[in-house]
């Protein structure tokens, strides 16, 4: 099988082009509003002279940001949020303060975002921290952490439970501030060359796997590696790697990782959601005028709600576009599930233990989760079990 590209990766049934640009500029409307709305707060400025060109804010300089995203060019829901984020910042100030994206490998690879960041080299990367933790394994909680929250509890914890202050916390020691930029909603286990029927299957494997996820599986016996999004497809598919994970249907089919893999495996336990962030230099956000400031803050905020729901509306078809094509769907079994779930606990208390800061932050992750644990526990899973039939799982 010859390689592909992520462009090419994508199939005729995918939604097409005419389609992404007509619900991004449908889109784009909406936020402009929603923004809008909150520059009216922040700037002191009418909304409707906000979008059209905004009065307060045309007084300030021309600034131009480069933005490096850890993430190709093809995968519309993530790095197009990235692309919105320029046109939203662009639309309400009258083009003077202007953010321009470029995919993984165009300025840095897409692993070194954020050093691109900390340097200097861009204002702003788009990244998901968990590619991070060899610089402190506490950035894993800005993304997902294995049996952790999912989208709504991240965002709740992050936006409106004091867990965005702890996190930059983190960053801080990096030279950057950073702010949620979406998030992926629950993740599937990955595509498998292979079956894996217990948690003794997995010995031995190879498989791409960052983060919190890639330690759980260091300890069950897997050989780990990292590798970003454009470059899991050709890994896969020569042999390489045994396993990936990446998102879900909509993007693991743009991937083509189907094409190299017949096994795709439910759920991403790693993963139950995934929060993706803009990581911005302090010194280059300490320069922004405040008006620029926060016309920043509410197209992010705009953006990161495209994300999700984007995700949302888009995996259904893509999924069943999968299984139609093929696709060998696989439940991983309790055994493997509870072996993963005993031994992140165990990661997380010995991180913990060795490193304050660490303790700090899961502390605070750790006391929000179970009390989110408890109401979803108590409205939503009565409701899911119910509503949700055996029968109607793929």
């Amino acid at each position: 099988m010859s390689k592909k590209t992520v462009d090419e990766a994508v199939p005729a049934t995918s939604p097409t082009t005419a389609d992404e640009s007509l619900g991004r500029r449908k889109f784009l409307g909406r936020a402009a509003g929603v923004a809008g709305a909150g520059l009216v707060t922040a700037c002191g400025a009418e909304a409707g002279d906000a979008i059209e060109g905004a009065p307060a804010v045309q007084t300030q300089p021309r600034v131009m940001w480069r933005m490096a995203s850890s993430f190709p060019r093809g995968l519309d829901a993530i790095y197009g949020s990235g692309e919105m984020l320029g046109e939203i910042t662009s639309a309400l100030t009258g083009g003077r303060f202007q953010i321009r994206a470029y995919p993984a490998g165009e300025l840095v690879p897409g692993l070194q975002v954020m050093d691109a960041v900390q340097q200097g080299t861009v204002q702003v990367g788009q990244s998901t921290s968990y590619y991070y933790t060899g610089k402190n394994q506490a950035l894993a909680f800005d993304a997902g952490v294995p049996f952790g929250m999912t989208a709504r509890q991240q965002d709740a914890w992050l936006n409106e439970g004091g867990g965005l202050e702890v996190v930059r916390s983190v960053f801080a020691d990096f030279n950057i501030i950073s702010f949620p930029g979406g998030n992926t909603g629950g993740q599937m286990g990955g595509w498998f060359r292979r079956e894996v029927n217990s948690a003794e299957d997995l010995r031995g494997l190879k498989m791409r796997i960052p983060g919190l996820g890639g330690d759980v599986m260091d300890r069950m016996g897997v050989t780990v590696q990292v590798l970003a999004g454009g470059d899991i497809y050709p890994a896969l598919e020569r042999g390489a790697i045994d396993a990936t994970e990446w998102v879900g249907p909509y993007d693991d089919e743009k991937l083509g990782l189907h094409q190299a893999a017949p096994y795709y495996y439910y759920p991403g336990w790693w993963e139950p959601s995934a929060s993706v962030s803009y990581e911005v230099n302090q010194q280059a956000w300490d320069q922004l005028p405040s008006d620029y400031q926060a016309v920043f803050e509410v197209a992010a905020k705009a953006t990161a709600r495209r994300m999700l729901s984007y995700y949302d509306a888009m995996n259904p078809g893509a999924l069943q576009r999968l299984i139609d094509g093929g696709t060998q769907m696989r439940s991983f079994s309790d055994d493997i599930m509870s072996v993963a779930r005993t031994t992140i606990g165990e990661i997380l208390e010995d991180y913990a233990g060795a490193d304050q800061q660490y303790r700090q932050v899961y502390d605070h992750w750790r006391n929000f989760k179970e009390a989110s644990y408890r109401w979803f526990g108590t409205a939503e899973l009565r409701f899911a079990s119910f509503a949700f039939p055996e029968g109607t799982s793929v």
